[in-house]
C-alpha cells in the first residue's frame, strides 16, 4: 500500500531566532539553511523580510535551495489595503518560494490585539492569502492561537481556517501558540478540522510549554495533519518549539509511522541528523545537549556493567534504534559503577589492544574506582580517561614538564580610577631540553594560567595553536573552606572537535591546572605529536 506523504517545515531561522540569547547573522542563516536543505526538509522558513536588515538580506536574492525558501510575515494591517501596507509589500517583493502569513483565529485576540470585529478579521485573512496566491507564491496561513481559539469558540476558529483554505492557501497550519494543549486535545481538534479541510492541506505548529511538543505533533499526524512545523534542537521562544531532531527519526524509524508515511528524508540523509544538530549548536556557540534524544552524546551511552556486557553481545538489549541510523555513535562509559566490560569497551575504542585477563586491566579498573571515590568523573571526561589508560597500559610520551606555576590575582584601580581585578600567571616548563618561562594575563586565574601555559611549547606549539577552552565547570564535592573541588574543562580545536578533561584538588587552581594539562597532552597524542 502506498505511503502518505508528510511534509516537514523547519522554522529554526525564524521562530527559533526568538530563543533567548540566539542571534543569527546572514552567514549563519545561509550555512544552516544549506544544512537543512541537505537534510531533506521540504520547507525552510528563513525569516521575516522587512523586520530587520539580516532577514531582508536573506530574501534579497534567490538562494538556490532544493527546499522551499519561505518568508514569514503578518496578514495585512487592519484598515489598510494590500498596496498601502509596507510590511505586506516587503513579503510580496521577497525572493521566496512560499509565504507564511500569521493570522488571528482566537476571537479573544481579534478583539484585544487587533481591536476589530470578527468579520473584519475574516475578510483580512481572505484578502491576504489571495494576494500571496496571486503573486505566484505558495501561500500558508499560521492560525495563531488556534487550539485556544477552538476551545473558546470552535465555530469562529474553523471559520478562519476555512477562509484561508477557500482563498487558496496550500497549507492551513494549526498553531498551539501558548504551548498549553495536550496530545489528546490536539488529536481531537485536528480530527474535527480535517472534516472541513482536507488533511493534506492541514499543518501543525506547536510549542513545548508542557513538554509535549513532539507528542502533540505526532498526535496531529495521527489525526490527519500532513505538514509538521518545528525547529532543529527544539529552539524557540519560552520553552521552545516542537523538536524536529526528535520528530524526524521517529517518523522514519518507528514502524507505525515508517510503514504508513514517507518524507523527503532518505535513510542516507537521516545519517546527517546528528551533524546538523551539532552544527547548529556550533554556530550558536552553545554546548550541545548531551541527553537529547537520538542525537545527544549520551543518547546511546551505557554506564552500568551489566548493561555494557549485554550491549556488547547484542545492542538491541538496551537500544531502541541503531545509533548509526541518525549519525550518532555508541558510548560505553567508564565509572565506578562499571566493570571490566566497560574498561575493555573503552580500550577497544581508544585502540589499545589488550586481553581481558591482562592483570593491568583489573589494576586500571581499581584505579578508576579509587580516583572516582575521591572526586574524579571519567564518564564525563573521556579524554582524561584515555590519558590514564595509556599511562597504565600503553605509555604516554612526556612531551613537556611543568616545574612550577604561579598565579597572582590583584584588585586595584586602573589609570581611569576604576576598580578592576587583574589575574596574571607565570609557568616554568621544560620543553625539548630547554627551560621556558611564559607569562599570561586573563579575566581570572584559570584563564591567565591557560594563556601562559599555551604561550610557548617549543616544537609542540603548532599542535596547540587552534586549541581553545570553551567551557569550564566547577563542582564542590565536600563542604567547608577546605572543600575538595572538581573542575571539568571542555576544549575545542579548529576543526570543531571537542573533548573533556577533569582535575580534582582541594585547591581550585590546582584542579584547573590538572585539567588544562590533560587537555593539551590529549591533543598532542591525538594529533600524533612526535615523542621527545
Amino acid at each position: 500500500m502506498a505511503c502518505e506523504r508528510l511534509y516537514l517545515y523547519d522554522t529554526t531561522l525564524r521562530d527559533g531566532a526568538q530563543t533567548s540569547g540566539v542571534d543569527f547573522s546572514l552567514e549563519d542563516k545561509l550555512l544552516i539553511a544549506e544544512q537543512l536543505d541537505a537534510l531533506g526538509l521540504d520547507y525552510v522558513e528563513a525569516g521575516y523580510p522587512g523586520a530587520n536588515p539580516t532577514d531582508t538580506q536573506m530574501f534579497g536574492e534567490e538562494r538556490g535551495l532544493g527546499s522551499k525558501l519561505t518568508a514569514f510575515g503578518m496578514t495585512k494591517r487592519p484598515g489598510r489595503s494590500i498596496s498601502n501596507d509596507p510590511g505586506f509589500q516587503s513579503l510580496l517583493s521577497a525572493a521566496a518560494d512560499a509565504i507564511c502569513l500569521v493570522g488571528k483565529t482566537w476571537d479573544f485576540h481579534v478583539d484585544v490585539a487587533l481591536g476589530i470585529t470578527p468579520e473584519e478579521n475574516l475578510a483580512g485573512l481572505k484578502e491576504s492569502v489571495a494576494a500571496v496566491v496571486e503573486s505566484g507564491r505558495e501561500a500558508l496561513l499560521d492560525c495563531e492561537h488556534f487550539f485556544d481559539g477552538y476551545k473558546a469558540n470552535p465555530d469562529y476558529a474553523l471559520a478562519c481556517a476555512n477562509a484561508a483554505y477557500d482563498a487558496g492557501a496550500r497549507w492551513v497550519v494549526l498553531c498551539d501558540t501558548n504551548g498549553g494543549a495536550l496530545p489528546e486535545e490536539v488529536e481531537a481538534i485536528v480530527g474535527d478540522v480535517v472534516k472541513h479541510i482536507p488533511g493534506d492541506h492541514v499543518g501543525i505548529h506547536v510549542h513545548n510549554d508542557t513538554g509535549n511538543g513532539v507528542a502533540n505533533s505526532l498526535a496531529a499526524v495521527r489525526a490527519g495533519a500532513r505538514q509538521i512545523q518545528g525547529t532543529l534542537n527544539g529552539l524557540g521562544e519560552r520553552c521552545g518549539n516542537a523538536n524536529l531532531t526528535s520528530i524526524i527519526p521517529t517518523l522514519l524509524l518507528k514502524t507505525d509511522y515508517a510503514e504508513r508515511y514517507e518524507t523527503g528524508i532518505t535513510s542516507d540523509k537521516l545519517q546527517t541528523l546528528t551533524h546538523a544538530s551539532r552544527l547548529l549548536d556550533e554556530v550558536l556557540n552553545r554546548a550541545p545537549n548531551r541527553h537529547a534524544p537520538y542525537v545527544g552524546e549520551s543518547a546511546f551511552a551505557h554506564k552500568g556493567g551489566i548493561h555494557v556486557s549485554a550491549v556488547q553481545k547484542d545492542p538491541r538489549t538496551y537500544e531502541h534504534v541503531e545509533p548509526e541510523t541518525v549519525g550518532n555513535v555508541r558510548r560505553l562509559l567508564v565509572s565506578d559503577q562499571g566493570g571490566r566490560s566497560n574498561i575493555m569497551a573503552q580500550l577497544d575504542r581508544i585502540g589499545i589492544a589488550v586481553t581481558k585477563d591482562d592483570p593491568r586491566v583489573a589494576l586500571l579498573l581499581d584505579t578508576v574506582k579509587e580516583r572516582e571515590a575521591v572526586g574524579y568523573a571519567y564518564e564525563a571526561a573521556e579524554a582524561s580517561f584515555e590519558l590514564l589508560a595509556r599511562r597504565m597500559l600503553g605509555g604516554v610520551p612526556q612531551f613537556f614538564d611543568v616545574d612550577s606555576f604561579r598565579v597572582v590575582v590583584e584588585r586595584r584601580h586602573n589609570a581611569r580610577g576604576e576598580l578592576v581585578t587583574v589575574s596574571e600567571a607565570t609557568v616554568k616548563a621544560r620543553v625539548d631540553g630547554e627551560t621556558v618561562m611564559s607569562a599570561g594575563e586573563g579575566n581570572g586565574p584559570v584563564n591567565a594560567l591557560d594563556n601562559a601555559l599555551r604561550k610557548d611549547l617549543g616544537s609542540y606549539q603548532s599542535y596547540i595553536d587552534d586549541l581553545e577552552l570553551v567551557d569550564y565547570k566547577v563542582r564542590i564535592l565536600s563542604g567547608g573552606t577546605d572543600a575538595v573541588t572538581r573542575v571539568l574543562i571542555e576544549s575545542r580545536d579548529g576543526e570543531g572537535n571537542r573533548w573533556f578533561t577533569v582535575g580534582v584538588s582541594p585547591n581550585i587552581v590546582d584542579a584547573s591546572f590538572e585539567a588544562l594539562l590533560d587537555s593539551i597532552n590529549y591533543k598532542l597524542i591525538r594529533d600524533g605529536a612526535p615523542a621527545p
